[in-house]
């Protein structure tokens, strides 16, 4: 399938696929693709930028797919050139002269795009419809439309405080003070940060929820404003300032994405192997870069040489309590560990997750439980008691997440069927092609 001349992969499997099990120790270096967070982040800023800019690196999945969609849609010209990267070429980004509307921009299932996109259309001379894919639509916008109205954005929703909804572009967006409560998602937060230098006075926001999930991917966003010459004061953990400006155009890399690489880690905690990943960033806002911290509190040996990252698994998984506010979108990787961990884990302040691509605590639950597993919801989280496991279906749910936790317990449970591997494609669409090459490494998978 084809989008704007940007190659986006498919994500239906037409059959399950029987997740490989390994009877020996993995042992594999696996390069992951760029960072989808750092990837939409950067192109929504080099959109924004006075100058024409250049992203070595990135991502190219169906998110970023989208995203690119998505702001060709308002005018900007994002073009292939030629790079260094081994997952595909570089985007060339020139920003417009003026964003324009009367454009449909359609998001799948990438939260970045919807909540990132939606403070841009303001901006932009007409209307923009905002929608998603079906399985989409339930995502969490009501906080973001709210927020946009009360900075000078007309938007119509029909009363459903949700997708889709209309967006009538003026060409500029008055911004100042707003209150916001993103207790549901970190990214209504970045989306509003990201666009606000270009509003007419700037941004005062301010977070008013018990609670703020995925702080890192906050610090990433304020890391790449300040990169391109805006700096977001913040005056306590809930409060941020942006001033009005133009973002400046900035040629910029894209580091491996840190949060795809947890499933190959954790694989050689799981089989007491090794699995290295060069080019893992000696400093990264990225959540994923607590997996060494993590992965050792579960039982593993990481270590650093060369700027590459290496976990070796010790025969054990140890049980633990884990608080995972900083870093949700680990914990479906996490939650694989924990069926074979030698007591039981408790993975909390991960509620909000119910509302990503799918309800993904409900899901981890009812597929584990389909393998005989058990696992008991909690408010904030999820508890897993580790028994003997059997081979089943293990459903996706339209979630790339959910599909790789199932291919990490398909490494010690036969039998295991993901019923749709290609959603991986959603942030990494070489998910099955790597895991393949990982498992056969050294001859010892079988699948």
């Amino acid at each position: 399938m084809t989008t704007s001349g940007y190659s986006l992969p498919q994500s239906a499997s037409s059959s399950p696929w029987p997740a490989p099990r390994l009877e020996t120790p993995v042992q594999a270096t696996v390069v992951v693709p760029g960072s989808k967070s750092l990837t939409n982040r950067k192109l929504v800023l080099a959109a924004l930028s006075d100058a024409p800019s250049t992203l070595s690196a990135p991502l190219h999945s169906e998110d970023s797919a989208r995203m690119v969609d998505a702001l060709r849609a308002l005018g900007a010209t994002i073009d292939e050139v030629p790079g260094d990267g081994a997952f595909g070429p570089d985007l060339h980004v020139t920003p417009p002269a003026a964003f324009h509307g009367d454009v449909t921009i359609d998001c799948g299932q990438a939260g970045t795009v919807m909540r990132f996109i939606a403070p841009l259309a303001g901006l932009a001379t007409g209307d923009v419809t905002i929608t998603a894919h079906a399985s989409a639509l339930h995502r969490p916008m009501g906080e973001m439309i709210k927020a946009l109205r009360e900075i000078g954005a007309d938007i119509d929703d029909g009363g459903h405080w949700a997708l889709p909804f209309t967006v009538r572009g003026r060409g500029h967006i008055r911004g100042g003070e707003v209150t916001i409560d993103a207790s549901a998602s970190s990214q209504f937060v970045s989306g509003l940060l990201l666009a606000a230098p270009r509003f007419d006075v700037g941004l005062h926001l301010i977070h008013s929820g018990e609670r703020l999930p995925s702080i890192p991917h906050i610090d990433m966003t304020v890391e790449t404003l300040a990169r391109r010459g805006i700096q977001v004061e913040r005056p306590n953990a809930n409060e941020w300032l942006v001033p009005a400006g133009v973002p400046r155009g900035r040629d910029t890399a894209i580091e491996p994405d840190l949060s795809n690489a947890a499933p190959f880690l954790a694989a050689a905690l799981l089989t007491g192997g090794s699995v290295t990943i060069p080019g893992w960033p000696p400093t990264s806002t990225q959540p994923g870069a607590l997996l060494p911290e993590i992965l050792a509190l579960l039982g593993a040996r990481t270590g650093r040489r060369g700027g590459a990252l290496t976990v070796t698994g010790t025969g054990r998984v140890a049980g633990v309590d884990l608080d995972l506010t900083a870093a949700s979108e680990l914990t479906p990787t996490l939650f694989a560990l924990a069926a074979f961990a030698d007591a039981p884990t408790t993975l909390h302040g991960i509620g909000h997750i119910r509302g990503h691509e799918t309800n993904r605590i409900d899901a981890l639950v009812t597929n584990l439980q389909r393998l005989g597993g058990t696992a008991e919801e909690l408010p904030d989280g999820i508890r897993i008691t580790p028994v003997p496991l059997h081979g089943g279906l293990w459903r996706a749910h339209h979630d790339h997440r959910i599909a790789t936790a199932g291919a990490l317990i398909g490494l010690r449970v036969p039998g295991v069927e993901v019923d749709d591997i290609g959603t991986t494609a959603k942030t990494m669409p070489e998910f099955p092609q790597l895991w393949h090459d990982m498992i056969v490494a050294d001859g010892v998978g079988t699948p």
